[in-house]
Formats: C-alpha cells, sequence, structure tokens
C-alpha cells in the first residue's frame, strides 16, 4: 500500500498497482495513456479500491480537462485551481498548480490568480451578506452590457 504523508490518514488505502482490482487496473493504464507518464496520483489511488468511482471521476475529469475544449487546457487548469481554493482542497490545488506549471504557468500568473480568486472571494462575501439584488440587465439568459 503507498504512503500518505505524516498529515494525512486517508479513509480509503492508496491502492498500489499490484493492488488493484482489474477494473481499476483498466482505469490506470487509461490515466497513463491520456498524460502520457507512469505517475498514478494519490486521489485515484484513493478511488481504486472502488472500481466504478473511479471510473465515473475519471471519465469525468477526462471530458473536463480535454485540451480540445472551446477552453485552452491551462485555462481549465486555473478554473479548476480557483475552485479547489474556493472548496479549501489543499490536494487539488498543489495537483493543479502542478499542472498549471507544467503547461507553462508562471509564478506572475499564479500569483494574479490569487488575487483574482481573494477579491471574487471578498465581494462574493459583500454581495451575500449584504442580499445585494441582482441588476436586471444580468438577469437575461444573455446579458450584455
Amino acid at each position: 500500500m503507498a504512503t500518505a504523508p505524516a498529515q494525512f490518514h486517508p479513509v480509503l488505502p492508496l491502492l498500489n498497482d499490484d493492488e488493484l482490482p482489474d477494473a481499476s487496473r483498466n482505469v490506470f493504464d487509461d490515466i497513463r495513456a491520456t498524460r502520457n507518464t507512469d505517475f498514478v496520483n494519490n486521489i485515484w489511488r484513493a478511488l481504486a479500491s472502488n472500481p466504478d468511482l473511479l471510473a465515473s471521476t475519471w471519465a469525468d475529469v477526462k471530458s473536463a480537462l480535454n485540451p480540445d475544449g472551446a477552453l485552452d487546457l491551462l485555462t481549465k487548469q486555473l478554473i479548476y485551481i480557483a475552485v479547489s481554493v474556493a472548496h479549501g482542497c489543499d490536494y487539488c490545488v498543489r495537483s493543479h498548480v502542478a499542472a498549471a506549471r507544467n503547461l507553462g504557468a508562471t509564478d506572475a500568473q499564479i500569483a494574479e490568480l490569487y488575487k483574482v480568486i481573494g477579491v471574487a472571494s471578498k465581494t462574493n462575501r459583500l454581495a451575500g451578506g449584504l442580499q445585494v439584488p441582482i441588476d436586471d440587465v444580468y438577469a437575461s439568459t444573455n446579458p450584455h452590457v
């Protein structure tokens, strides 16, 4: 079984390759092929003991992070980081910052992303706390202001 850092105690075991159910092994093969690497990170190893959950989660991630979509892959990774920060998922922040850096994200871009995350968090809390009504021009399904 793979080991986790001392500060974390996973709820499910992190399965090594030789411990994988066959269905999970097939997903790991696809992860490796899609990412062109031998590395399979711990989130997949934690999900591997439930092959259905592993397969459905990988399919969702693979679809959302498809490099051929309307958004470029770096933009998708930056969005993933922002959502991960908002949800307080240190694991996802770290893994997607690494992915963004592998796609060429610079320190300046990461710093600016955190500036945007910070101000969005602030204004979200203010608008929600003040119960600010939505402007009529934003209520349309396709607003242009």
